[in-house]
């Protein structure tokens, strides 16, 4: 039992583990490229079954357990090693969740957070689009894949939330995949889409939306929203986990477009990793934040107040914050009246 008056002992052990933090996302990758979680769902639980599925030595496949769970990535029963419930949701290769792509993705990214002070010294006035100003056809094309099955799941999420049964035609600005408009189209049988990305991505788009048979309902429109003019005749736009690639004036402009674009009683949707007001996290959206900076963008992490300023600003009512992904994504709503 402490003395009356003796102070906790503050150590060092939370600041290591920030410090550290690369090496745990390094662990993290190597799991999913030796389908280490894919293993474990499958079966494999000890040491030794570990090291034969993934084909690495004895030595190696105990490091990667034991730092796994860890990590709280792999859990210990009854002497076997099996996935933690998320680990097994969405890093199970079967699993039509799966999120391992997404986040492999995140290595081409490793040497620009080394890096990461000298590019907040740079002198060179911020872009519009950040990286999206010089995407390659091999780049468009790997990110709009890895985004389908992650998108299916906040797409149904999305329709679970939201009524969409009244509306006619959903605008998705920046789709990607196309995965949100696949997901809705789906729960609600009227409802056409239309995906406006770059016509790099759109073509990718048009392969995915064909092999899920919706290519009647769901269309691609190549070009540029922040400053292409909308496809004419939606009553619903979304502005769907793209918002902190853009600075406060751009996210001003798409929201004033989509306002005169949409007709009375029209919706527009806007989710994305937003600030709380205080704009003390959450970790997710602050990151995302930072992450322009290594693009040379005008992007930032925008409040749910500020997000909400934006649509009242254009002129929608009843605009209220809806929680979609807990600490990881927002759903502010406005209604053109």
């Amino acid at each position: 039992m402490a003395a009356p008056h003796e102070t906790k002992r503050i150590g060092t052990e939370r600041i290591q583990n920030i410090g550290f933090g690369f090496k745990h996302a390094g662990i993290l990758m190597a799991a999913i490229e030796l389908g280490l979680f894919t293993k474990v769902s499958e079966g494999a639980g000890t040491t030794e079954e570990i090291a034969r599925a993934c084909s690495i030595s004895s030595l190696n496949a105990e490091r990667l357990v034991v730092a796994c769970a860890a990590l709280d990535l792999l859990e210990k029963k009854e002497g076997r090693y099996v996935n933690a419930q998320d680990v097994e949701i969405y890093l199970v290769e079967s699993n039509q969740r799966y999120f391992g792509t997404w986040l492999l993705m995140g290595k081409r990214d490793f040497a620009d957070w080394v890096n990461l002070g000298e590019r907040l010294k740079d002198p060179k006035p911020p872009s519009v689009l950040g990286i999206y100003g010089k995407i390659t056809p091999e780049y468009a094309e790997m990110l709009t894949r890895a985004m389908f099955n992650v998108g299916l799941g906040a797409g149904s999420k999305l329709g679970k939330q939201f009524d969409f049964s009244k509306y006619k035609l959903v605008i998705d600005l920046g789709g990607g995949s196309g995965a949100y408009c696949v997901s809705l189209c789906r729960r609600f049988p009227n409802l056409h889409a239309i995906v406006l990305d770059f016509p790099e991505v759109c073509r990718v788009t048009d392969e995915l939306i064909a092999d899920v048979g919706l290519s009647d309902r769901i269309k691609t429109h190549g070009g540029d929203f922040t400053q292409d003019p909308f496809p004419e005749g939606a009553d619903a736009i979304m502005l769907n986990g793209n918002l902190t690639q853009y600075g406060v004036d751009e996210v001003l402009a798409i929201v004033e477009r989509a306002f005169s674009a949409l007709p009375s009683g029209g919706v527009m949707h806007i989710i994305a990793e937003n600030l709380n007001d205080e704009k003390t996290g959450p970790k997710i959206a602050a990151t995302w934040s930072m992450h322009e900076a290594l693009f040379g963008s005008k992007g930032r992490a925008h409040s749910d107040s500020e997000v909400c300023g934006y649509l009242k600003n254009a002129g929608f009512t009843d605009v209220h914050v809806t929680e979609f992904v807990h600490n990881v994504l927002q759903r502010v709503t406005g209604f053109k009246p």
